[in-house]
């Protein structure tokens, strides 16, 4: 989860992989749906597993890696055998070392004890699934070794000048900072907005990251923009688009002669961070909110007295809840799309929204939520996020809770009923999935955050379709 997954995704996705070398496929959601939809499509005679985390007790990771293990032992395969097709990624020391251990696994690759999560992309985390897949490591870290030796000069440092940038930009109020990037470089913005969103956003301050898939113009956008724009030289589109959004907003742009000027940009983005977060006056390094919804889930699952607020109005199979600050705002709603308008509503200028999603994460799925996101933004003028759960809660959640009172939050899950067993666990992958959005409900509205979460009847595609039209239809009016 986080930072042990968000690089090596990124890499796969903008490098991508040398011919004839493995495949990789990460597996940072605990959607049963999801898991299985992935098991099946591999060959478990082929199939070697990349057990990362950290503090090697994240659950997500646990819960993933004890079904995946059963997995590669239910047709037979030895327990030794079934073993050394796991590698661990982890801190010296770790629960996860002992476990590698006790279950045989292959080996642990150890990770420096010394470097945060979300700023261990060039450790072993991100390069260790990149050097399976078959990315020129060489050139990816002579890129990444060029930019800081660049930061090591005072008067002319690129990530002092990002840091700089995103400071001023924030002092004057444009602290929705907007991501449009090159085709093939979108999925840098999911590492970028945890980077940015985890570290700064605590104490009442932070900096909102905004990930752009589609923007042809930068018309529409409100005053609290500062846009960066993350751009291959050839891309002319791209560019013009910089010096058009210039006129109106502050532009940083960073242009990249090719995808292995990722390993640069992950240098320049680190450090430029680290910096703001010594600007807005803030440490970066630390990540108080997050450790919230991790007890508020794990007390769900042991069916503690949590007091998660529950739903107010069953609208044609979809349970509707207005928690934290939306819950003396809420209104006899026939429609979703009534519920949605409450919520928005509620916005006052300077404030985003974000849809916090637990489904299944593919394109079939998302990509008319992603559109309708898309068309909300133009229609009000304002920032909207998508992000997928509970992927989000080690990335945007800290600044969710810990940042400025500004995001209005629809939470969306859905009763699906396929479930995994996780072996070792009295609950299974469904309530484990269920229970990362309630307990982040809880959090949220703990804090006050004003909250609506719309149950579903099920994730498929069209029930994600639906959805996404009443967005929609909701940002109109």
């Amino acid at each position: 989860m986080g930072g042990s997954s968000l690089a090596p995704l990124v890499m796969d996705r903008v490098i991508g992989g040398a011919p004839g070398m493995p495949r990789l496929h990460v597996l940072d959601t605990t959607s049963p749906v999801q898991l299985a939809d992935t098991l099946a499509s591999l060959d478990r005679s082929r199939t070697f597993v990349i057990l990362a985390s950290k503090s090697g007790s994240t659950i997500e990771p646990l819960s993933l890696y004890r079904i995946v293990r059963q997995w590669l032992e239910a047709e037979g395969m030895a327990r030794p055998a079934a073993g050394s097709r796991c590698i661990v990624i982890t801190d010296p020391g770790s629960p996860l070392e002992k476990l590698r251990q006790q279950d045989l696994m292959r080996m642990t690759l150890p990770a420096p004890a010394t470097v945060g999560g979300r700023y261990s992309a060039l450790s072993v985390f991100g390069l260790a699934p990149a050097a399976l897949i078959g990315i020129n490591l060489a050139a990816l870290i002579a890129r990444a070794h060029d930019m800081e030796a660049a930061c090591g000069v005072p008067e002319d440092n690129p990530a002092a000048h990002l840091s700089s940038w995103m400071a001023d930009a924030y002092e004057a109020g444009r602290d929705k900072l907007t991501l449009v990037c090159s085709e093939g470089l979108q999925a840098f913005g999911l590492w970028a907005e945890q980077l940015v969103a985890e570290s700064l956003g605590k104490n009442g301050v932070g900096i909102v990251p905004v990930i752009e898939y589609e923007r042809s113009t930068a018309s529409g956008y409100s005053d609290d923009r500062a846009i960066v724009v993350l751009r291959y030289a050839h891309d002319t589109a791209l560019s013009a688009f910089a010096r058009q959004a210039g006129e109106v907003h502050p532009v940083f742009e960073a242009v990249l002669a090719d995808p292995l000027d990722l390993g640069a940009e992950f240098v320049r983005w680190e450090y430029a961070v680290a910096l703001a977060g010594f600007l807005l006056g803030v440490n970066p390094f630390d990540e108080p909110s997050v450790t919230e919804a991790k007890q508020a889930t794990s007390a769900i699952l042991e069916g503690g007295d949590t007091d998660v607020p529950t739903a107010q109005c069953d609208v044609a199979g979809t349970w509707i809840t207005f928690a934290g600050g939306l819950a003396e705002r809420r209104e006899a709603c026939k429609t979703r799309i009534d519920a949605l308008r409450v919520a928005a509503r509620s916005a006052a200028p300077g404030d985003y929204f974000a849809f916090l999603v637990y489904a299944p994460d593919d394109e079939a799925r998302f990509g008319s939520l992603r559109d309708a996101c898309a068309r909300l933004a133009w229609n009000t003028g304002r920032a909207v996020c998508l992000e997928l759960g509970p992927r989000y809660l080690h990335s945007t959640g800290q600044l969710h809770k810990g940042g400025p009172n500004t995001g209005v939050f629809v939470i969306v899950t859905a009763r699906d009923t396929a479930d995994i067993a996780i072996p070792g666990q009295r609950y299974g992958l469904a309530a484990l999935h269920r229970a990362q959005a309630e307990g982040d409900l809880l959090t949220l509205a703990r804090h006050g955050r004003r909250v609506l979460r719309l149950d579903l009847p099920t994730s498929d595609v069209d029930s994600l379709a639906d959805l996404a039209a009443d967005i929609v239809a909701a940002g109109l009016q």
